[in-house]
Formats: C-alpha cells, structure tokens, sequence
C-alpha cells in the first residue's frame, strides 16, 4: 500500500446525518412475523395429528373415500363429529380431519424375533393380520388409543404374542407339531385383549409364515422329514398291497356267491320243475280217478237200472210169454211113449219160474 493510500485511510469520515424523530416499530413488527410463524407451525404440526400438509389445513372442502369415515379434530381435541364418504365442508386452520378406515385391511408386521422354550432364536419374517375397525366405536377408539390404534393392538401386541408362545413351546412344536395352530392361537389372544381393551377392533384372521431357524437345526429337521417320507412311502405301499389283498378276496368271495346263487337258482329251478311235475301227475291221477269213477257209476248205475227193469219183467205172464218163445224156437221135437210127461200145467211153471226168478234176484 502507497503513502497515499495510507493518508486516505487515516482520513476522517464525514458525520452522518442525524435520523428523524419518531417510534420505532422495528421490534414489534419482528415480534408479530414471529407470532404468525409460530401460529402457522403450530396448526401444520399440532393440530393435525396424522398429517404435515399445511394445505390440507387450509383447504375448506374436503372428500372421505369409499370404506373410510371423517374424525375431526380443533384446537388438537377430538370431535364427535363423524361424517360418511363424500364431500364435506370444515373451518380451515381450526378443524382439521383424517379419514379413517372401517372396511377389512390387512396390517403386515415383519422381522418379529423370539426364543424357544429350548433357547433356540428363530424369526417370524412375516406375519398378516386381517382386521376392521367398526365404525360405531370410531370415536372411542381414537380417543383411546389415537389414528395409530394398530400399533398398540396389533403390531406391538403380536410380538409380545409371539414372544409368549415361543417361550413355552419347543422347537420342534413351534416348527412342526403346533404351528398349523399358531394362526388360530394368534387371533384368539389379539381379539381377547382387543374385546376386553378395545372392543371397536375386530379380528377376523392371521396368516403366520413358517420362522427361519438356524441352518443346522433346519437341515436336521429335512433329514427327519426324509426319514418320515420314506416310513410314509413304506406304510402306504403296505395299504396298497393290503388293499389289493383285500379286494382279490372280495373278488373271489363275489365269484364264489355269485357261482352258488347261480346254483341255487338252478337247484330251485329244478325243484320247481320236479314239482310242477308232480303236481301234473297229481291232476292227470285225479282226471283219471274221476273218470274212472264216473264209468263205474255209470256202470253201477247202469246195472242197477237194468236189474230194475229186468224185475219190472219178471211177471208170470212175461215169463210164460218167454218160455212158450223159447219153447217155439227148439227146433227138436221128442216123439215117444213119454212125451206127454214133457207137458205140465202152465200155472205150476209159471210159479216154478216166478220163484226161481226172485231167487236169481236175492230176493
């Protein structure tokens, strides 16, 4: 630096001009900028519980979707006020709104550690649980517990679940004898708590993934699942040759009743045309009995009709009448000195004749 330079610096500088008289409205301007600022932070962050959008806190209109309700909130109290999906109006800056959801929703907590009753660490790397909030208890519920109630009853409160299942089971029933009912367990124990707690918290499932479990103890397990899938294949081949045992000797049981009906049904058949056999015998037997038997009557009848007509006959007259035919009809003729002794009385032959004619009838 030249030796001007230096005088020129050394100089004095001029008096400033004196400032006018009047309030300075500096520190009361800086004081209110603050105040808005404060007032704008505060409404964006405090008096929106779920939410950071400043214009959502402006906005006047507003919309609840489909499946979800509007809660409201002033001055960072909640309000009664639950308004169903739609349009909707509210004060800006003092009410704010969150929609809340009250149809089925699925939460997913992951990575949920926890130690066997044996001290082994496993991990539940995914875990589904299906529940709803019903809309009636709404109001109570975030009054309670706030817009994150699922963190309480389901995320927080299923890790402490699992935790207390593990440490009274082993791994071998956490890993294969019970964790077909670790679902069902699950969800009875959350709705438990939830019914007593929150009763507006409606479990309706769990879903539990299989834990990872060191790679030791899992290759150990494959072994043995190996071992039962062979034990299984051997004892299902058994069945089958059981089985197949079992229906040659329903075959053969069939075939042999079926070959006895068969021969039942001839031997009945047989019997059958043996007795219809006989039984033509027996009627031609009986067509022949009875027509012998009428021939016989008509003999018998016959006879006795010929015997009555014949006793109608034996009159001394009809018998006189015969025995001068007979007598007519001998064609020799005895000539002698005994020839008259050949002639009787007609009255005594009659009478001879009559009596001999009652003892040829039995009479």
């Amino acid at each position: 630096m030249d030796a001007q330079q230096q005088q020129g610096a050394a100089a004095p500088q001029p008096p400033l001009p004196p400032r006018p008289a009047g309030p300075d409205f500096t520190p009361i301007l800086t004081v209110f900028f603050a105040f808005i600022a404060i007032f704008l932070v505060a409404t964006s962050q405090v008096l929106v519980p779920s939410s950071s959008n400043l214009l959502d806190s402006l906005a006047t209109l507003h919309q609840v979707p489909e499946g979800h309700v509007g809660v409201y909130w002033r001055g960072g109290a909640l309000l009664k006020t639950i308004t169903d999906p739609g349009f909707h109006v509210k004060l800006p800056l003092i009410t704010q709104f969150e929609p809340i959801q009250v149809t089925l929703q699925t939460d997913l907590v992951r990575d949920i550690p926890c130690g066997t009753k044996g001290g082994v660490m496993i991990n539940f790397e995914k875990i589904e649980v299906v529940n709803r909030l019903r809309k009636q208890y709404v109001y109570e519920t975030l009054l309670n517990y706030g817009v994150n109630y699922d963190n309480t009853w389901i995320y927080d409160k299923i890790h402490h679940e699992i935790n207390q299942f593990c440490s009274v089971h082993s791994l071998q029933q956490v890993y294969i004898d019970m964790f077909d009912q670790i679902d069902e367990k699950m969800k009875d124990a959350l709705q438990a708590d939830c019914t007593r707690y929150a009763p507006g918290i409606e479990i309706i499932s769990v879903r539990v993934t299989k834990p990872k479990i060191p790679d030791s103890i899992r290759r150990n397990f494959e072994q043995m699942e190996e071992e039962r899938t062979k034990v299984l294949i051997a004892m299902e081949r058994q069945k089958v040759a059981e089985k197949e045992a079992e229906t040659q000797k329903k075959v053969a049981i069939s075939e042999a009743e079926k070959y006895a009906h068969v021969s039942k049904i001839q031997m009945e058949q047989k019997l059958m045309e043996k007795e219809s056999t006989r039984k033509q015998e027996e009627i031609a037997n009986a067509i022949y009995m009875a027509r012998e038997k009428s021939l016989a009557d008509a003999e018998f009848y016959r006879t006795m009709k010929v015997a009555e007509a014949n006793k109608m006959k034996l009159t001394p007259e009809y018998l006189e009448l015969k025995f001068i035919e007979a007598i007519a009809n001998n064609s020799k003729i005895f000539f002698g000195d005994k020839v008259p002794s050949m002639i009787f009385d007609q009255r005594i032959l009659g009478d001879f004749l009559k009596d001999a004619g009652r003892r040829n009838l039995g009479l």
